[in-house]
């Protein structure tokens, strides 16, 4: 009795062991391999160096723009967009880089980080997909800040035959934005000379269209409507802008 007894204890335990070996036998899983993650895309980077040539002009931060031919940031005899006249009037470069950023034709854009004072210069870097470079071209914008609306920058620059370590340097004269009168007044012109409110809706330049500046007249010069003086005055080209690309 005891040997049938241990036997038939012995039953479920062997069964359940024989159906587990049958399971692991049949089974038909292929063994996962891990994919690697895809590499990040080949990019290219390009310092853009801008110097202020003028005597008692500040500048507003640079607007960096690398982009196709076909956008512009002006066009000479045109009038502006609405975000180069926020830059013109009151040197803020949020709207500009919004139009931009919002165009097919634009690659990449970049901000300054701040004024750029006389014979002062900042280096702002500009990152593109090496994808993108036949064709690319960067154009940058300013204001010159103890003006009614004059603007500065380069225009359509071309990037895609500089190879790494190679740079190219040019100037830039001053353009009237063509979005405000020349008043002089300090009540429109935000710079220290002034601190006046700037940019506003409502243009009174009936040109509206940019033009290149006549310059400052200044009180020294006659002109009774103005605040600004002979030191503001400038003389062309006002800035250098040298692209150097890095990588």
């Amino acid at each position: 009795m005891s040997s049938e007894f241990n036997f038939n204890a012995r039953l479920p335990a062997l069964s359940v062991a024989a159906l587990l070996a049958a399971g692991c036998g049949n089974d038909s899983r292929e063994p996962q391999i891990p994919v690697p993650p895809a590499p990040p895309p080949a990019m290219a980077t390009f310092e853009v160096a801008v110097t202020n040539l003028t005597n008692a002009q500040p500048l507003s931060p640079i607007a960096v723009i690398a982009h196709q031919l076909g956008y512009s940031v002006f066009e000479i005899g045109t009038a502006a967009t609405a975000g180069l006249e926020e830059l013109a009037e009151g040197g803020d470069n949020t709207a500009l880089l919004a139009e931009a950023n919002a165009d097919a034709l634009v690659a990449a854009t970049a901000s300054g980080a701040a004024p750029i004072g006389p014979g002062g210069s900042e280096t702002i870097s500009i990152e593109v997909l090496e994808s993108e470079l036949p064709g690319l071209t960067l154009s940058t914008s300013t204001m010159l800040v103890n003006t009614n609306d004059a603007i500065s920058g380069i225009n359509s620059v071309e990037l895609s035959s500089l190879a790494t370590g190679d740079s190219v340097s040019l100037q830039s004269i001053a353009y009237d934005a063509g979005t405000e009168a020349n008043t002089e007044a300090a009540a429109h012109i935000p710079g220290p000379a002034g601190g006046g409110e700037g940019f506003n809706t409502a243009r009174d330049d009936l040109a509206d269209r940019v033009a290149m500046h006549s310059g400052v007249v200044s009180q020294d010069d006659g002109k009774l409507t103005s605040d600004l003086t002979g030191q503001h005055r400038f003389d062309n080209p006002v800035t250098t802008t040298r692209i150097t690309r890095i990588d």
